[in-house]
C-alpha cells in the first residue's frame, strides 16, 4: 500500500510543510510581516472611505472606483495572510505584486510626491514590497509549488 503525504496531491497549491526557523530569522520574519501588515491594514479606512488622496490617485491612473476597492481587498487579504503561519508566503506574494502595482504607478502616472504627501505614499509602498520580500525570502521553502518542484527534481 502506498502511503501519501498532503502535498502527494499534485495540487498547485497544496498545504505548505511547516519548517522551525532559527530565532533570528523568526524574529526577522515577524518584524517584516507585521510591519507590512499594519501599513497595509491603516491604508484600507482611506480606500474604503473614498478619502480625497485616494479618488484621486485612483481618478489619475484611471481605475477609480472599482480599482480602489480591488486594491483594498487585495491589501486586506496580504495583510491577513501575512499573519499565519501557514499562508505567509502567499501573503507575501499579493503584498509585494499590489507593491509593485503601486510603484510602478507611482513611476509612470503619479510621479514620487502625490498631493504634497512628501513621498510618503511612495515610501510606504517600498517599505511594504522590501517586508514582502525579506518575508518571501525567509518563507521560500513553504511555497508549495516550488516545493513540489524542488521534491519532483530531486526524488
Amino acid at each position: 500500500m502506498n502511503s501519501h503525504s498532503h502535498t502527494d496531491c499534485g495540487c498547485l497549491f497544496a498545504p505548505a510543510k511547516m519548517e522551525s526557523l532559527p530565532t533570528s530569522l523568526l524574529i526577522m520574519s515577524w518584524t517584516c510581516r507585521i510591519a507590512a501588515a499594519v501599513i497595509l491594514l491603516q491604508t484600507l479606512y482611506f480606500k474604503f472611505s473614498g478619502a480625497e488622496e485616494s479618488v484621486y490617485i485612483f481618478t489619475k491612473v484611471g481605475l477609480e472606483p472599482w480599482g480602489r476597492f480591488a486594491s483594498g481587498v487585495a491589501e486586506l487579504f496580504a495583510a491577513v495572510l501575512l499573519l499565519f503561519p501557514r499562508t505567509v508566503w502567499l501573503g507575501a506574494v499579493i503584498a509585494a505584486g499590489v507593491m509593485l502595482g503601486a510603484i510602478g504607478s507611482h513611476l509612470t502616472k503619479l510621479g514620487i510626491v502625490v498631493k504634497d504627501d512628501g513621498g510618503l505614499l511612495f515610501a510606504l509602498a517600498v517599505a511594504v514590497l522590501a517586508a514582502a520580500l525579506v518575508t518571501l525570502f525567509i518563507h521560500r521553502r513553504q511555497i508549495p509549488f516550488i516545493q513540489n518542484l524542488a521534491e519532483t527534481n530531486n526524488p
